[in-house]
């Protein structure tokens, strides 16, 4: 132990005289660089630092003041009848209970059948496809689509799934569009999340005699959990936050159904009520009530995917 002290202290007495060294010329070399910038550069250089401060100054006044505002407009008029009750016009009530449950329908639908195509596509284009030229085509159309406003899809799932096969307008309807909205997000996200795996992890299992299937199974997939998950979360929160797509494909209905039945019949999720009570009826209280509470489920839905992707992410490193 008396050794290693030696040692220790020998090597802080040789080198510590050095690295100030190292620093103070450091030092000076960023003296010398600075007086070097011309006076316009300078000028540029402030201009350009008091721009982007003031950017990020405003943007971050806007979002606190619209979530200040909206908090404070829809937090008293949330109430547990307005939670648990539906809107009845005989004796003039207003509840977001169906719409409540209609947004978690058309979640859980949406998600069962976005994540294994999403993931499955990924997978064949990262794993199995051969065709390079095939493979960056379906990337570049996969990142178009992401880019296409909602209204669009609206459209193309009220021509497709509500006339054309006769699916009429109902939840099961708009949880086929969001699928189609959604797609791209998750098969990229997944697709980016595999590439992440080392090659190594494959050749390990392929060297302890595993086959393809067995190793992206066991060794690939497992490794690049972290961005699937994300992927999935940041998509609901795209589905609870979408409405001029379900406005043309699941209906208005505030209709208090289970869950089968409510896939087969229309109804309102909570956006779309939202612009029923602003638009339609003039209820801004209840607007501004359904408000807050989106907004507090997608800060939720952003925690929850940050969380998620630091937990996986340590939970890998391991």
């Amino acid at each position: 132990m008396k050794e290693i002290e030696k040692t220790d202290s020998f090597k802080s007495v040789v080198f510590a005289p050095s690295a100030r060294r190292f620093f103070k010329e450091e030092k000076q070399d960023q003296k010398i660089l600075k007086n070097q910038i011309s006076g316009k550069r300078r000028a540029f250089i402030f201009t350009m630092k008091a721009l982007m401060g003031f950017s990020v100054i405003l943007t971050s006044a806007l979002v606190i003041f619209l979530i200040v505002y909206v908090m404070i407009k829809g937090i008293p008029n949330i109430s547990w009848e307005l939670l648990s009750s539906k809107p009845s016009y005989t004796s003039d009530t207003i509840g977001i209970l169906p719409d409540i449950l209609n947004t978690l329908y058309i979640i859980t639908a949406a998600l069962v059948i976005v994540i294994p195509l999403g993931a499955g596509a990924a997978v064949y284009l990262t794993e199995y496809a051969k065709n390079k030229r095939l493979v960056s085509v379906i990337e570049y159309a996969a990142e178009t689509l992401s880019g296409i406003p909602s209204i669009i899809y609206g459209l193309v799932g009220m021509l497709f799934f509500c006339q054309f096969l006769n699916m009429q307008k109902t939840l099961m309807a708009g949880a086929l569009t969001l699928v189609i909205m959604n797609l791209p997000t998750v098969m990229r996200s997944t697709q980016e999340s595999l590439k992440t795996v080392p090659q190594s992890y494959r050749e390990g299992a392929f060297g302890l005699g595993a086959g393809k299937w067995r190793a992206i199974r066991t060794v690939v997939l497992p490794g690049c959990i972290d961005g699937v998950i994300t992927g999935c979360i940041l998509s609901v929160g795209r589905i609870v936050g979408e409405s001029a797509a379900l406005l043309f494909t699941a209906g208005f209905a505030h209709a208090l159904n289970g869950f089968f039945e409510g896939l087969g019949s229309s109804g309102a999720t909570l956006t779309v009520a939202l612009y029923v009570y602003a638009k339609e009826r003039g209820e801004f209280g209840a607007a501004f009530a359904i408000a807050a509470i989106l907004m507090v489920l997608t800060l939720l839905i952003n925690l929850l995917a940050d969380f998620a992707a630091r937990y996986f992410k340590k939970r890998r490193d391991r």
